[in-house]
């Protein structure tokens, strides 16, 4: 039996849309002879939908295409879709108005709803708010073509694979759906998920698979969703793995596809790449029975491709059509160009320079360099007589006190202001280009270089971003960011022969301090005895505390760590627990 993964981008609330993905990639396996077809979880509404889900109509005219997409589908193809389901008992019993579910689709009718079981509701899951928990294991048997046999399959969404105790040696929730499944003697497991990527992500979900499919002695399917939706990433990397452990399909990663395996009803197992070919696909179909898509090599190339998906997404779903940023000649600027570059293509990409008294000659050499390799449109605004203007103006108020911050962020702000003004003037959507570690201590001003609709790198430490650009030039043909750009010292260049590390300490040491602090939740104490300064923790630790009012202000940035400083991230504004226990 032949079983079709699509590995679909959904655009959340794009309803028809949705629909006809769902539905090409059904005709496209029904000619190669697909029997079952597998879409992601919420595929028909796309995830994370969030408080649409309130709206009653938005809803109801979900499961009326839901049934319309039931209806045009090939009639003897079963095709599971991620979908929602009404609770009738929530007016009775208090529970939540919905069921986050998977429809079966087959003979232009629903034929059965399955309902998730464990709802996650941490970092940037909040399915509690939406959703009941089903109650029972989910399966259901399929007729196989031409043939009185049937195969009994259970079905899963995304979190319900998360809770094995043997894996983690712990238990998150009192019941682990896939032992349930594999006590009831299910022939294999089916899971649809839409889980977000974060760096590493799919090595760990694939030694979890691969227990899951030994222990239990039972064949797995995970088919996720790709695609940018709002801050977050999804990274597909769809894969299969045999009783034995072994995978026997991966779809690319990154990318929309439609890979097919198959299912052997004597062996009771999936096909393994080491069996014999198998014949060719009809109608011309490619051969993709045994398609098994690489992983990237390296953690550059896989947060490389996440940010390129997240940004050319962000730009298409949202309507826009060009984007506008500040090129400072600096190594921030230089990748969210490149980034954007890659998105939406070279001639859709405008960098603004805009030099100050106090900018070097080689930041705008550099940045005119680095424009010159990607092929973007420049323009050159210079600030000075802004910056005069601004002083005039002040002068008064401000007499009788030295320069200082509030003239350096000045600056910052005019160049914000011109950029927003672009970008309102022409429609072009403004990224914002700084990076984790500026973030997490305020280094950044309000309303100026924190401007825009979309923060690209938000999430990406300064020592990444350095790391990403060497790589970059490491794979291209000619060099795409100016070596220069990679060697010089980082800098705002607010004041003269001002440098990051008149404010900072040096990247490496922040960002490990930073890592340990918000990733992994150590205390100052722990920070300090992994053999940091306790002068520089404490510094640090503040620094992020108070820059708090500031993050709570930026733009969405596209999430790659398990920690980042979005929709996950939840703290109050207000607080002084770390000032006071540092």
């Amino acid at each position: 039996m032949k079983i079709a993964i699509a590995q679909l981008n959904p655009t959340i609330g794009n309803l028809n849309d949705n629909a006809k993905q769902i539905l090409n990639a059904a005709k496209q396996a029904a000619d190669m002879g697909v029997r079952l077809l597998l879409t992601p979880e919420l595929s028909l509404c796309g995830y994370p939908p969030r408080d649409l889900l309130l709206n009653p109509s938005f809803v109801q005219l979900m499961a009326t295409t839901l049934s319309q997409l039931a209806r045009d589908l090939p009639p003897d193809l079963a095709v599971l879709v991620g979908t929602v389901e009404e609770n009738e008992r929530s007016h009775v019993d208090g529970g939540k108005p919905l069921f986050n579910s998977i429809a079966w689709l087959e003979q232009g009718k629903i034929q059965q709803i399955f309902h998730k079981r464990l709802l996650p509701t941490y970092d940037v899951f909040d399915e509690n708010r939406y959703f009941e928990p089903g109650l029972k294991p989910n399966l259901f048997a399929l007729n196989l073509k031409n043939s009185q046999s049937q195969i009994l399959i259970g079905v899963t969404i995304c979190e319900d694979l998360w809770n094995d105790e043997e894996f983690w040696g712990k238990r998150s929730y009192a019941i682990n759906p896939i032992a349930d499944l594999a006590k009831l003697g299910v022939d294999m497991i089916l899971n649809i998920s839409a889980s977000p990527y974060t760096v590493g992500k799919q090595k760990l979900r694939e030694a979890m698979l691969k227990h899951a499919a030994i222990r239990y002695q039972k064949p797995i399917i995970y088919a996720n969703q790709i695609g940018g939706n709002d801050d977050l990433i999804f990274d597909g990397n769809s894969v299969a793995f045999n009783c034995e452990g072994e995978v026997v399909c991966r779809a690319g990663g990154f990318k929309t596809d439609l890979v097919i395996l198959q299912f052997d009803p004597k062996k009771q197992d999936l096909v393994s790449p080491n069996d014999p070919p198998l014949p060719p696909l009809a109608k011309g179909g490619r051969q993709e029975l045994k398609s098994i898509a690489p992983l990237p090599e390296c953690d550059d190339e896989e947060i490389w491709n996440a940010l390129v998906l997240g940004v050319g997404d962000y730009v298409r779903k949202c309507g826009f059509g060009k984007i506008v940023l500040g090129l400072s000649g600096g190594i921030d600027s230089a990748l969210v160009a490149a980034i954007a570059s890659a998105a939406i293509g070279k001639e859709n990409v405008l960098g603004v320079l805009m030099p100050s008294p106090y900018s070097s000659d080689h930041s705008v050499k550099d940045a005119l360099k680095l424009a010159e390799n990607l092929g973007i449109q420049t323009q050159i605004l210079p600030i000075g007589d802004l910056m005069q203007v601004y002083d005039k103006i002040l002068e008064p108020l401000f007499a009788g006190t030295s320069f200082g911050i509030a003239e350096e962020n000045i600056q910052s702000r005019i160049r914000g202001n011109l950029l927003m003004a672009i970008a309102n003037k022409f429609g072009h959507l403004l990224i914002s280009t700084g990076n984790k570690s500026e973030m997490a201590v305020g280094y950044c001003t309000l309303y100026g270089d924190m401007n825009g609709g979309l923060a690209a790198i938000a999430d990406v430490p300064k020592t990444r971003v350095y790391s990403l650009c060497r790589w970059l030039n490491s794979k291209a043909e000619s060099e795409i960011i100016p070596q220069n750009i990679i060697t010089k010292a980082p800098s705002a260049e607010l004041k003269p022969g001002q440098t990051d590390q008149d404010s900072l300490p040096a990247y490496d040491i922040l960002d490990d301090i930073l890592q340990r602090f918000i990733q992994q939740h150590q205390s100052p104490a722990q920070i300090v005895a992994a053999g940091q300064d306790p002068v520089v923790v404490d510094k640090v630790v503040k620094l992020v505390t108070r820059a708090e009012f500031k993050r709570r202000q930026a733009p969405p940035g596209l999430k790659i760590t398990d920690r980042a400083f979005g929709t996950g991230w939840r703290m109050p504004i207000a607080s002084k627990w770390v000032l006071g226990n540092s």
